[in-house]
């Protein structure tokens, strides 16, 4: 089977990888690491591989780009147990499933906690090289967006009580965003809207309530409610 795993995964490449995402192997059998790890490796991916999913654990850096290739039937902790492990500590990491003997309920489970793919050994090359790029691709939108949602609160976070007040109604009403209206709904003068405005701005590096439901966007109501500390 590994011979065949090989050959299926085609000749040397160096465009598959970005030079900064990894993809993690992890599989009990070691011919199966080892030929899975030299094949990818001449694709042009940088694999790491590990024989079970305890020393993945300890070795794994959440903040390392990259994807997961996971044998199912691992001793121990098996495949679908180290998803939901991962679940728990609130990583997230794209994960293709490989598996000899993996029946449909497990794949039907593992697609539903989130997996990318669930594959049978012996699996094409086209299969298992497109499964793992749209993991890669997956995993670069996911950090791109958890990125841009902690930058968002953030700078949420710089606002006093009523800096988030104010901010909260222009969002919530963006066709009444004068000062004269919000100060009327919040029961203060316009001329002290403003100053909450312009220090709305500052803080939060925006010229525009475009640009302020923008960033809310991105955070959800909970950023936006008052500070009563």
């Amino acid at each position: 089977m590994t011979d065949r795993l090989q050959s299926q995964l085609g000749a040397p490449t160096e465009q598959n990888n970005d030079n900064h995402s990894v993809v993690f192997l992890v599989d009990d059998d070691e011919k199966i690491r080892s030929t899975l790890s030299r094949a990818l490796s001449k694709r042009g991916f940088v694999v790491r591989a590990f024989e079970d999913a305890q020393h993945f654990l300890d070795e794994y850096d959440p903040d390392q780009p990259g994807c997961l290739v996971l044998d199912y039937g691992l001793p121990e902790l098996n495949g679908l147990e180290l998803q939901e492990r991962l679940a728990d500590l609130q990583i997230s990491i794209p994960i293709i499933f490989i598996t000899g003997h993996g029946g449909i309920r497990e794949s039907v489970q593992a697609m539903k906690a989130g997996a990318i793919d669930f594959l049978e050994k012996p699996f094409r090359q086209n299969t298992l090289i497109k499964c793992i790029t749209n993991a890669m691709e997956e995993d670069k939108r996911t950090r791109t967006e958890g990125n841009a949602r902690r930058d968002a609160l953030e700078k949420f976070e710089r606002l006093t009580s009523r800096e988030r007040e104010i901010a909260k109604f222009m969002v919530a009403n963006p066709s009444n965003t004068a000062s004269k209206e919000i100060g009327r709904e919040l029961n203060i003068s316009p001329r002290t809207v403003d100053h909450h405005r312009a220090r709305i701005q500052e803080k939060m590096g925006i010229h525009s309530v475009a640009e302020l439901i923008d960033l809310s966007s991105k955070i959800g109501e909970l950023a936006y409610s008052p500070n009563t500390a």
